[in-house]
Order: C-alpha cells, then sequence, then structure tokens
C-alpha cells in the first residue's frame, strides 16, 4: 500500500497500489565550522563564564529576553539545545552581554560560541532529526504558475483565494496553511473559471471583469505597454473566452462635486481602445461629463469583435504635447493627491482613468487556436472537429502519418474514438498536475467526469469537465507526500523521488515539475548526488527560477510592504505607484543577477552595480538614462552600494512623512541579522507623541526628536541597539532621495554599534554587516531553507544550517552553494513519520 502523509487532515490517504518500500537514510555527519580552541575554555569555564558575565539579568528572576541561565551547564548544552541556540545567535551577533554591560576581553565569546556549536553539532550528528510538517497545500502563487505550466493559460487567482497566511515571513509554510470551507469553495470556483478559459467556451454568457488603476499612479507620461503616442491610462492581458463580441468600458476620476477631473485645461482629449498594438477603438471624451449623467464619468466603446484567448489591452489617452509643464505651481507625480485642483484655471490637469471594464462575449462565434487549446487537445476526433481553426496546432508534435494532421495533430477516425482520445489527453494531463505517472485509478476518476460533461454535449465539454476536476483534485491542491511501508511511529525515512522532485521544483521555480524532472525521478536516480547536482543547476538556469527572486527574495525581504507606504505628496512629490513598482523591481533583479551569474551571496550589500530605469535614475541623480526598461548600471557613489541604498528597503522602512531609523534598524536586525528586538513595553508613548520643535520653535530632526523619545529609561536599554542602524541612513530620505538635511537641520549619521563599532553612513553601516557576516550567512540560510521547506526552522536545524554555511563558505558563498546544500541536507531528503499518539486512561 502507498501511504501519504497527510498529517494538518488527522488521517492518511490510502490508495491502492503496489510499492517497493524504501530504505530509511541516516543524515550525514558534519563538521561544524571552528575557530582555534582557547584550552582554558573547558566546560567549567564556560559555565563560570556565563555566571559571571549572563546570570545576572538571565536569572530565575530577571529573565530579560525570557531567558534565564540559572542553571545552565555547557557539558550538558547538548540536551538543552533550544537554549544553547539563542544564546549562539546573540553571541555571533556581538549583541551580548549588553552595550554598557561588562565584556570578557578578546576572542573569548566568538570561542564560546565555538565550543557551544561542537557541543550541538556533534550530539546532533549522532541523533539527527530532519523535522516534519503537516500537509502543504498550493497557495496562491504556486497554483497561479502550475495552472500556467499545466495549461499555458495566467489567471488571477486572488479574485477565488483568500489570501496566504504568512509565517516566519513566507506564504507556503505548512502548519498555518488551514483548509476552510471558504478556501475549498475558491478552489472550486477557479476551477470553473480556468477550464472555461483554457478550453474556450462557445456557450459562454457575457460577464464583466474589471482593472483597476492605482490611485498613486501618474497619468501624465506614457505607460509601459501602451502604444507610443500615449499617456496614462492601463495596459493589461486579457484571456476570452471566445470568439465574439465584446464592450469596453473605461471610467474616469472626478473631482469631489463629480466633474471631470482635468476636463478645464484640456477639452479635446481622446481615449484609445488597442488591442495587441492596433487601435481597436478611438473615443472622444466630453469635457462637461459629470457624475450626475445616465452614464456618470464612464466611456464605453461600440460592441468589437474579438479572438479566444490571451489578447494584450490599452486604454490610453493621445497624447497632446510633450514637454515640461510651464505653470506658477509644478504639478507633482502623484497628480491624484488633491482632485480639488482637478477644475481650477491656470494648473495643468488631465483626465485619469480610474478603471477599466470588458464586458461580454455578445454574438459568440467560435472558439480560435489559443496556446492552452495547443497545450491541452494533444489528439482530436473527427465529429469533434466543428471548426475547422481547432486543427491548427504548433509544428513538430511527434505523431505523423495515418490518423494525424499535417501539424501532427493526432485525429481519431470516428466518434468511438473519442474515449481513447480523452484518456491520451487526460493522462498527460493528470502525471504532470499530479507530478507522478498518473494511475488507472486516477484516469478512470477523471473520465467519469469526462463522460458526464460529454452526455448531451460535445468531446470539448467532457475534457472541460475533466480539467475543472482535475484542477479540484486533492492531488493537484495537495502535496501529499508518500510514507514507505514499515515506517514506525517518529522514525526518521528518505522521501521517495518523486516527493524530491516535487520539493525540489516548488523551491527553485515554484511549480510543477517539467517533464525532464518527472523522467528522472520516475528512474530513482534523482536522489543520487551527481544528477541532484546536474538538475539543480540546470533549473537554476532555467528563466522559470526568477522566482527565486519574484517569490524567495521578494518575501524574504519584505518587498510586499513597499506598496503599504504612500509618501506625503507635498513632501515628497517625485513619488507615485511607478516609482514603488520599480523600486520593487530594482532589488528582484540584483537578486536575480546573483542567481543567474551565481556570485557571492554578500554582493547584496556590497554590488557596485544596479538596476534602474528613468523614474529610478531621476531620485538617484544617474544620467543619461531615459525610458522604462531597466539598465545595468555602474555605481560611482559608494553609498548605494547593495540594497541598503535601494529605494525598496529605504521606503519600506518609512512612514509616510518621515524617515524612520526605528523601523530601518528594526528591519536589520529581523531581517538579516535575524536577531529581532523585544516588542516595546507597554504604554510608551510613538515617537509622534514627541515634539517636532523645541518651546523657542527650532525644528527638530528625526534624530533630535528621538534622542528626546529615549530619554524615558524603559525605552532606552533597546533603543541602544536598534537606533544605530538605522540612524546610519538618516541621509536617505522617505523615498531613497539623498539628502544632507532634515527639517533645515544637518543630517547627522554618527552612532555607535551596540559591539562598540563606530558608524558613520550607509558605507560604514555596511562594513559593519560584512564584519558580522557569519549573522548575515546563517541568517540568509535559515530563510532560505524554511521556504524550502515549508515549514520554520527550528533549534534542532541549526546544526545543519552551520553544515550549510561553512561548505558555502569554501564554495565562494555561491547562491548555489546554499541551494546545494539544503537540497543534499536531511532536512529536505528525509521526513520523520507522524509520532505515534496514546490515549491516558482515566484512574490508570
Amino acid at each position: 500500500m502507498k501511504r501519504f502523509a497527510l498529517a494538518g487532515l488527522g488521517t492518511a490517504v490510502l490508495v491502492a497500489a503496489a510499492v517497493t518500500p524504501a530504505k530509511p537514510a541516516m543524515a550525514v555527519a558534519h563538521t561544524p565550522a571552528t575557530l582555534p580552541a582557547l584550552s582554558t575554555l573547558t566546560a567549567d569555564a564556560q559555565t563560570a563564564l556565563v555566571k559571571q558575565y549572563c546570570a545576572g539579568c538571565h536569572s530565575e528572576k530577571g529573565k530579560a529576553g525570557g531567558l534565564t541561565l540559572a542553571s545552565f551547564d555547557a557539558a550538558h548544552i547538548d540536551q538543552s539545545a533550544d537554549v544553547g541556540e539563542k544564546m549562539i545567535r546573540k553571541l555571533r551577533a556581538g549583541m551580548m552581554p549588553p552595550p554598557g554591560a561588562r565584556r570578557p576581553e578578546g576572542d573569548t565569546l566568538k570561542h564560546f560560541a565555538v565550543a557551544l556549536e561542537t557541543k550541538i553539532d556533534a550530539a546532533a550528528a549522532l541523533k539527527p532529526n530532519p523535522g516534519r510538517r503537516t500537509f502543504q497545500r498550493l497557495n496562491r502563487a504556486e497554483y497561479a504558475r502550475s495552472v500556467k505550466d499545466l495549461l499555458d493559460v495566467d489567471v488571477d487567482i486572488n479574485a477565488f483565494l483568500p489570501p496566504d497566511t504568512m509565517s516566519a515571513g513566507f506564504d507556503n509554510i505548512a502548519d498555518v496553511q488551514g483548509v476552510s470551507p471558504t478556501l475549498l469553495e475558491g478552489y472550486l470556483r477557479a476551477a470553473a473559471r480556468i477550464s472555461s478559459v483554457a478550453l474556450g467556451d462557445r456557450s459562454a454568457s457575457p460577464t464583466e471583469a474589471t482593472y483597476k488603476v492605482p490611485r498613486t499612479q501618474s497619468q501624465m507620461r506614457h505607460i509601459d505597454g501602451t502604444p507610443w503616442g500615449t499617456r496614462g491610462g492601463i495596459a493589461v492581458t486579457h484571456t476570452f473566452p471566445a470568439d465574439g463580441e465584446y464592450t469596453f468600458r473605461v471610467m474616469l476620476h472626478g473631482t469631489p462635486v463629480g466633474d471631470l477631473f482635468g476636463s478645464v485645461f484640456s477639452r479635446n482629449e481622446q481615449l484609445e481602445i488597442s488591442i495587441n498594438g492596433e487601435r481597436a477603438a478611438l473615443v472622444d471624451i466630453d469635457y462637461r461629463m459629470s457624475e450626475k449623467d445616465k452614464t456618470g464619468l464612464n466611456v464605453i466603446t461600440p460592441r468589437l469583435h474579438v479572438k479566444a484567448g490571451p489578447q494584450r489591452l490599452a486604454a490610453a489617452f493621445i497624447q497632446k504635447f510633450d514637454g515640461v509643464v510651464d505653470d506658477l505651481v509644478a504639478p507633482i507625480d502623484y497628480t491624484l493627491a488633491d482632485t480639488e485642483y482637478g477644475d481650477s484655471v491656470g494648473i495643468t490637469a488631465l483626465p485619469h482613468v480610474r478603471d477599466f471594464s470588458i464586458t461580454g462575449p455578445y454574438t459568440v462565434t467560435g472558439v480560435s487556436d489559443t496556446p492552452s487549446r495547443r497545450k491541452i487537445f494533444l489528439c482530436r476526433p473527427v465529429s469533434a472537429t466543428t471548426d475547422p481553426s481547432t486543427l491548427r496546432e504548433p509544428q513538430g508534435r511527434p505523431e505523423q502519418g495515418r490518423g494525424a494532421t499535417s501539424s501532427g495533430l493526432s485525429l481519431a477516425t470516428s466518434r468511438g474514438d473519442e474515449i481513447p482520445c480523452a484518456r491520451k489527453i487526460i493522462a498527460q494531463l493528470a502525471t504532470q498536475a499530479y507530478r507522478r505517472t498518473a494511475s488507472n485509478e486516477d484516469i478512470e476518476s477523471l473520465m467519469q467526469f469526462y463522460a458526464d460533461g460529454r452526455r448531451g454535449k460535445d468531446f470539448e465539454a467532457g475534457i472541460r469537465a475533466a480539467v475543472q476536476a482535475l484542477l479540484a483534485s486533492p492531488h493537484f491542491l495537495f502535496r501529499l507526500e508518500e510514507i514507505p511501508a514499515g515506517v514506525k511511529p517518529g522514525q526518521n525515512y528518505r522521501i521517495t523521488d518523486l516527493d524530491l522532485a516535487s520539493r525540489l521544483s516548488y523551491f527553485v521555480w515554484g511549480t510543477i515539475p517539467d517533464a525532464e524532472l518527472q523522467k528522472v525521478a520516475a528512474n530513482t536516480t534523482l536522489h543520487t548526488p551527481a544528477v541532484l547536482e546536474k538538475q539543480v543547476r540546470r533549473m537554476l538556469a532555467d528563466p522559470k527560477a526568477e522566482a527565486m527572486s519574484t517569490r524567495f527574495a521578494s518575501q524574504w525581504l519584505r518587498l510586499q510592504d513597499v506598496e503599504k507606504i504612500h509618501p506625503d505628496a507635498l513632501l515628497f512629490p517625485s513619488f507615485d505607484h511607478g516609482l514603488a513598482e520599480s523600486y520593487t523591481r530594482e532589488t528582484e533583479l540584483l537578486f536575480d543577477s546573483i542567481v543567474r551569474e551565481d556570485r557571492d551571496i554578500l554582493d547584496l550589500f556590497t554590488a557596485d552595480y544596479t538596476f534602474v530605469n528613468e523614474r529610478i535614475a531621476k531620485v538617484y541623480r544617474i544620467p543619461n538614462i531615459t525610458g522604462e526598461t531597466f539598465q545595468r548600471v555602474k555605481l560611482a557613489d559608494e553609498n548605494r552600494r547593495g540594497i541598503l541604498g535601494h529605494g525598496s528597503i529605504l521606503m519600506l522602512t518609512s512612514v509616510a512623512d518621515r524617515t524612520s531609523p526605528v523601523q530601518r534598524g528594526k528591519w536589520i536586525m529581523e531581517t538579516l541579522l535575524g536577531s529581532p528586538p523585544p516588542p516595546p513595553p507597554p504604554n510608551v508613548p510613538p515617537l509622534e507623541d514627541t515634539k517636532s520643535a523645541t518651546d523657542t520653535g527650532k525644528t527638530l530632526s528625526v534624530r533630535e526628536r528621538m534622542e528626546e523619545h529615549r530619554k524615558n529609561p524603559a525605552c532606552a536599554s533597546c533603543h541602544r541597539v536598534i537606533d544605530p542602524l538605522g540612524l546610519a541612513l538618516e541621509n536617505f530620505d522617505v523615498v531613497g532621495a539623498w539628502r544632507i538635511k532634515d527639517n533645515g537641520v544637518g543630517v547627522d549619521t554618527a552612532a555607535k554599534l551596540y559591539d562598540g563599532t563606530e558608524l558613520n553612513g550607509p558605507a560604514s553601516l555596511r562594513k559593519a554587516l560584512i564584519d558580522h557576516s557569519d549573522s548575515v550567512i546563517r541568517n540568509f540560510t535559515e530563510n532560505l531553507m524554511a521556504y524550502a521547506l515549508g515549514r520554520r526552522v527550528e533549534y534542532y536545524d541549526q546544526p545543519a544550517v552551520r553544515a550549510i554555511a561553512k561548505k558555502a563558505a569554501q564554495n565562494g558563498n555561491t547562491f548555489s552553494s546554499f541551494v546545494l546544500g539544503i537540497v543534499n541536507s536531511a532536512a529536505f531528503q528525509m521526513a520523520k513519520a507522524e509520532p505515534a499518539v496514546t490515549t491516558e486512561v482515566a484512574g490508570k
């Protein structure tokens, strides 16, 4: 019997099939990173060291940081590995003893950390613990990517599934991925919609899809994806379910009294609707339109014929002029910050698109050839061919000769051959979707849905029903892992090659394994070191590996928080939605270059290059960069190097009207060093409650306000650690522009780090982080490992983290070294069976 781990559902899924039991494998012992040992630092000396320098604060009464070391015994630290790992983390980062407290001389603390690691690592090698996780389901991003690879169709899954719960900074952590009726209903609705769009639907009824333009998006210039010679608007790729007639509605922004925004300055505006770059409609805008009208501020096109499948759409204004606006009050990029001036004389205000809707189809005329149909229909019965266009398939199909079209499409000769053709299609899709060879039981189950859908309808309706069932199947939605026969509760075992392929694919690509990876896994050779390394390097070179930057790095660095910050429009007039998007893309491209070029991961902080477009170049003051396309540029300014000089990081760690050294310092401690500060004590007033000026009227900088705030004794201890990290970045304002004054006061970045290091700006902070590179690298390894495993990294994983970091250091800290280290770890290749559940009987 095959057993699949499904602990989160409280049961096991049993599927009847033969299987060869896998032999459980033990983790390979590793040697921890070491410094030359101090001969005098015996276990007794270590215990005495803790009592002398640590036990005062970490006593049973004090419990600083929630940790007591009153009973610490270095000789048996392996029996309290969770405590030991907390100590190692703080010692490696140089945070303990805290600033101002007595410290041992020389490298004693480093040697102490090594001694703790050596003891814990040796114990872990004797009794490895690969950990376990509950069942893992596809989250929003993984579902969308898997559907794209399976059916070659893009879908906005956010319209169907609720937001994913974040844990440890990631959205793929298994134990917080709950299964609710709302979620299951969302999967069912998504499956119905996707199957209809992917195959096309000749019986489709009119529906409306709406795309919104962010309010902070500037519409005074050209938008990427719209035709040249236009300004503002929106560009999207929309998948049409059938050939037919559709209408396009554009809603414009209004003023507070309901009139058209921008109606005074320009009275001859025109709106162009284009399909795949070609003009489909040109509509004149009545400058007198208002919300009181029957159609409100909506512009609606006549019905236009559009073919099925993905089409690039744009709605944009014809650009009437180009050049510098010569107003007494210069316009800002966030043009809708105040809509009251939208009907004022003497100010350049132009109409803005609010949202763009597509309604249809009306009068369906058929279903044209689409990429998804070419992906699905490996064969077609003659009886199903009602439209000659459906026979057009890409060149290079393997089947040729009798019973095949000229393009290689297998063509059945009678209606009686529909069943073999349907089985062929379903078997192919199920093997890809289920990430293993589809069994007869799998195929027969889906063929039942095909039969139900085919009854009274055509061949395509049957395939559509089968695809819908496949997309809602637990075998697709849940990454169930097989438990070998004979494994006892709590026992370690090696996962199968097919499950290893699935783990690897969702780690590197965020989607289903491709044919080559599945083939290697089916041959049970994937787990061999040489084959596994070859596959990892192939996958990292594949374009789909961009998931490492857009998925992993984006969540690790918290780039999703960039869109949550809306800088004050009057204080920071260079900001708009396009700048925020560009900042996020800049950081993703830098990380992607480290992946593609297999660079040292520390280049993330020291890189003397970045990627900019015109919007970013203006803020960074980099000359000779024009257009929306990103260009790789050399950085002459040392302060801009690495992510600490990126607008994305500087924005997400600010607030709307000022920088936040506390937020920036906290982000560095949490995200880069893996040592988050404790939460603030209760009843501490926020910084905003601190006066922004003295009694004499002198304006205070953010630093001066913080110094006033820090006078509270309850705040001082933590802020001594947090603030210097953030103050070093004070030359960067909220949107990442360089400045030398804050509120008219000269910026002062001088500070002393918790370990005594003098800081004086971004370059010195970067050097300090490199000096603590062991903490930075281990924290990076932990985050990459958590993302790869789909579970939080626990204290018992730390020996593996150290082993991975050590081996990567020997290879120059290249990105592939970390990926290979994780993929070859026991935690990635093995699992622990669920412990036996015992019930204690009352009275016994």
